[in-house]
């Protein structure tokens, strides 16, 4: 029986793997040598997946008798009975017992992969620019994601966030629970978390402000990740940073494209 078989190179690993438990301690067992899933284990399951002791039982008693024809005929056939029942919800049981239904064997492993649909949100976070690349798009065109019912103008505020008079928050944006924002603020394509305080005259663009921030009057955070617990005193200015939980940055002071977290004591 023919064996038909799609090979694609459109794929991008998301870097999520299941095992079932006892798959994966047999492996481990077998090769302590391991040290990394994607690049030792997981080549090792898909070389392995279609190789048990029922194949080689096949080929060796078949060999024993001289028969290289009979072996390779045997081969293919047990070959393509194990590609027909790959998709079976009890392949590994199936596959555990020898020919006769009696004989116990090696288990033959089964190695698949879940391809997201159009319609479903599937991306890789790891890095900076993807963690806020997909902040936008939970407020964006993956809004269902949220949780939350946005506005006519396409943005959240938690009912218990308290926005001070003439500040303006635009769309794709989203103020959190318990957070307060003083007078003349401006939020653009912008999250902030939970319970923040930002003062007057505050300017946020493009940026991802996490819970528990508190922020002077006169910042201007732009293209910046701003983790929890920060404070940033008075007419701070940052582009393009990052900046470490519980960091405090001083009044007046300017930075761009920098990393800013606490020292290990």
């Amino acid at each position: 029986m023919p064996v038909k078989m799609d090979i694609r190179a459109d794929m991008m690993d998301a870097h999520m793997y299941a095992f079932k438990r006892s798959v994966l301690q047999q492996v481990l067992d077998q090769k302590d040598t391991f040290q990394s899933l994607k690049q030792d284990v997981l080549p090792y399951l898909v070389r392995s997946q279609l190789k048990s002791e029922i194949l080689l039982n096949g080929i060796q008693q078949a060999e024993e008798n001289g028969n290289a024809k009979s072996s390779s005929q045997n081969s293919h056939m047990i070959l393509s009975r194990i590609l027909s029942n790959a998709s079976a919800p009890r392949f590994h049981e199936l596959y555990a017992l020898g020919p006769d239904g009696s004989a116990p064997v090696q288990r033959t492993h089964k190695c698949c992969a879940y391809i997201a649909g159009s319609s479903k949100y599937c991306v890789r976070l790891n890095s900076i620019q993807a963690f806020m690349d997909i902040n936008r798009d939970v407020i964006g065109e993956a809004s269902h994601l949220s949780g939350y019912s946005f506005s006519a103008q396409k943005y959240v505020i938690h009912p218990s966030a308290e926005i001070g008079s003439k500040t303006t928050v635009g769309p794709q944006c989203m103020v959190g629970e318990g957070s307060q924002m003083g007078d003349k603020c401006s939020v653009k394509r912008s999250v902030i978390g939970r319970h923040c305080r930002i003062g007057s005259n505050v300017k946020v663009v493009n940026s991802i402000v996490m819970n528990h921030v508190t922020i002077g009057d006169g910042c201007s955070i732009q293209g910046s990740v701003i983790c929890s617990n920060v404070h940033l005193q008075e007419r701070v200015v940052l582009k393009d940073c990052q900046v470490g939980a519980g960091f405090v940055v001083s009044a007046g002071c300017e930075y761009k494209g920098e990393s800013l977290a606490r020292k290990e004591k």
